[in-house]
Formats: C-alpha cells, structure tokens, sequence
C-alpha cells in the first residue's frame, strides 16, 4: 500500500527570495498542490528528507512548516492522488518533439541536431526524478530518445558498428514475398494493424494464417504478436511498430502515428486522440464478425482511412 506525506507549510509574506527558493525546491522534486501551502509526494525515504529540509528552511525563515503522514483513506482517494502525479502529458510532448528531430535529421544539421537532442535528453531524465509511477509512456520516451541517438550516430559516421540498444536488425522485404504469415486467432488491436501492415506494405501476396493454439504454428510460417514468434513486442515496442523497423517502414511518418495508436490500444502509454473511436469501431467488428478473415477485412479499410487521413495532416 502506498502512503503519502503532505507538506504544510506558512511563509511570512515579506520574505519573497525564501519564498521563491521554497517553491523552486517543490517544483525540483514534483509535489503535487493540494492549495497555496499544502503539498503532496508519495511517502518514501527521499521525500521525508525532501519535506523535512523544507520544513527546516521555512521554520528558519520565521514560517511554519509540518509534514504529516496519510495512511487511512477513502476508496478511490489513493487512485485520485495518483492522478495527481501522472507525467503522461509531459511525456507526450517529449516524444513529439523527438520524433520531429530524428524526422528532420541531416548532415548539414548535425551539430544542431546534437544540442537539441541533450535538451531532449536531459529533459526526460528531469521527468524520470519526479516520475513516482513510472509506466508505458516512460518506456516509449526512452525508446524514442535511443533511437534518434543512435540515426544521428549513424548519420555522422556512416559504417561505423553501433550498440544494439534501441535499434534492430533490417530486413529485405524482397526477401519476405509470398509467405505464410501466422498469429493468434481473434486478433484484437495489435494482431489486426500488424495484419494489415504486412498485407499492405510488407508482402501483398502474403497469407494470414489465424492459429488456436501458436504451439502449432507450421514451421514454413512467420509468426507474429505470440509468445515465441519471429515478429513480437521487442522492448517498449508493440509487434505493429516491431514490424515497421524491421522492415524500414519507420520513415513513413503516417505509419508512425498508425503506430501510435496501436500502441496505446494495447499497452497503454501517451494516449492519442483517435484511439478512442478506432477501439470503439473495432470492438463493435470483432463482436459482429466470427470470421478472422472478415474481420481482417474490415479492420483494413479502418488502419487505411487512418493511414489517409495522417497522411493528407
């Protein structure tokens, strides 16, 4: 069971330099503002020592100050406190601003490429500090953040062998023509966008196989998004954007966003704004349709309006 500790705290009115310092020390660690002197932190050893600090500081500065514990709270208080603390938002702008960066990458702009990614960089690792229930959007900025590191590497010196963190073998799609390509039956978010990926940009004449039980996947065929299977989650990536770098599909920044949303429907993280309605439409499928391959079908059209739709913004 997590605790939490509340800063409370009163500040004489004329002394603004100790005020300043006082608030600069809480937004340093990421409280939460109940109200004007009440402040919030998830009770471990670093924030007692954090509060009890401030606390020192302020009584010095003739304020008061005292640091109390919670331990009994309502239903559903404890989930609204979290909420309080969640970095989402912060995240999803980190991981815009990266994506932009590694979009726009070239020789001519690599030393402004260098500074802007250490702004990035050091930017996550100021959010890490004072990310109290790190999740799936942490993992994605991370991921971000590593790749573009490692295209800028690559950009500067060309040839050169690179850490494996962050990047994946690529593959020749001409070698990937005309194969049997099996996952788990009634395919849902992740299972359904990889289907179309592969019909639509990776084999054409590639054949889906939908299994019951993926122990039993025919040896000839390439499986994905099971246990075991040749094209799987792989890190904080989901098998969709599994798929897009193995293939060199990650330069098509409309599959990118595809990806996006794939990612948030199965695994949660920075939310997207469509996600929404396309979970809404493929729910309402999938409970209409008994057939895979139908379902596939439909499914299909949807990933390609999509698709359309981030491609024409």
């Amino acid at each position: 069971m997590k605790y939490w500790l509340l800063l409370i705290i009163s500040l004489p009115t004329r002394r603004a330099t100790v005020r300043m310092r006082v608030w600069r020390g809480l937004k340093d660690i990421g409280v939460a503002v109940l109200r004007d002197g009440v402040y919030m932190l998830p009770e471990d050893d670093k924030a007692r020592q954090r509060f009890d600090e401030l606390t020192r500081e302020v009584v010095g500065a003739g304020g008061t100050a005292r640091v109390l514990r919670l331990t009994d709270l309502e239903p559903g208080m404890a989930a609204e406190f979290r909420a309080l603390f969640d970095r989402t938002a912060a995240y999803g702008q980190l991981i815009e601003a990266t994506r932009q960066l590694r979009s726009g990458l070239s020789k001519r702009r690599l030393p402004a490429a260098r500074r802007a990614l250490k702004q990035l960089q050091r930017q996550y690792q100021i959010l890490r500090v004072t990310d109290y229930f790190s999740g799936p959007a942490a993992e994605q900025a991370a991921m971000q953040l590593s790749e573009t590191e490692s295209a800028l590497t690559s950009l500067a010196s060309p040839g050169e062998p690179q850490a494996m963190t962050g990047r994946m073998q690529r593959l020749d799609r001409k070698k990937y023509q005309a194969r049997t390509w099996a996952t788990r039956a009634r395919p849902w978010v992740d299972r359904l966008a990889s289907a179309w990926l592969i019909r639509r940009f990776i084999d054409p004449k590639g054949r889906i196989v939908w299994l019951k039980e993926p122990k039993r996947c025919p040896r000839n065929a390439l499986g994905f998004d099971f246990d075991g299977a040749t094209f799987t989650h792989v890190g904080a990536r989901v098998t969709f954007e599994t798929l897009l770098a193995s293939f060199g599909l990650e330069s098509d920044d409309a599959l990118v966003r595809v990806g996006g949303v794939v990612h948030y429907l199965d695994v949660g993280g920075v939310p997207v704004a469509e996600a929404a309605g396309v979970e809404s439409i493929l729910r309402g499928m999938r409970e209409h349709l008994a057939d895979d391959n139908k379902l596939l079908a439909e499914a299909s059209g949807i990933f390609d309006h999509l698709y359309f739709s981030y491609q024409k913004e």
